[in-house]
């Protein structure tokens, strides 16, 4: 599967999985770097669209693994989040191209993923010397 076709069917997808909206639920742009196996596509809603997704963007990753095969790697991200999970696409002979455009369509309209407090994020931390002397 080659990078900028790829993004296409991420994009398709995304439309796919929106809300009908006239005129299209989403402005997008795309660059694509064949010489770096990269590329993106921002996603921003559209003024008359009134959806209650935020701004963000899909980074795509192509690369060549250890074993010659291909490996697609997506970064999804929001305006105003701190998180950016990543998505990977191992090349194999069963290998649905438009099912995991679809998948990280999916996973990017679901929007950023809560935040977690961990435990150091909620309780004061004492300095190490303190605790060992």
């Amino acid at each position: 599967m080659r990078l900028l076709s790829f993004i296409t069917e991420v994009e398709h997808a995304l439309l796919a999985e929106s809300p009908a909206v006239d005129g299209g639920a989403w402005e997008t742009n795309r660059m694509v770097n064949f010489h770096q196996g990269l590329a993106r596509l921002t996603l921003s809603p559209r003024p008359a669209a009134d959806l209650p997704f935020p701004p963000g963007a899909i980074f795509l990753q192509a690369f060549s693994l250890a074993d010659g095969s291909l490996c697609l790697k997506a970064s999804l991200n929001w305006k105003g989040s701190d998180s950016f999970p990543i998505i990977s696409v191992y090349s194999t002979p069963g290998t649905n191209w438009k099912l995991e455009a679809s998948r990280i369509a999916s996973s990017w309209l679901e929007g950023p993923p809560a935040a977690i407090v961990t435990s150091a994020e909620s309780e004061e931390l004492s300095p190490l010397a303190a605790v060992a002397g």
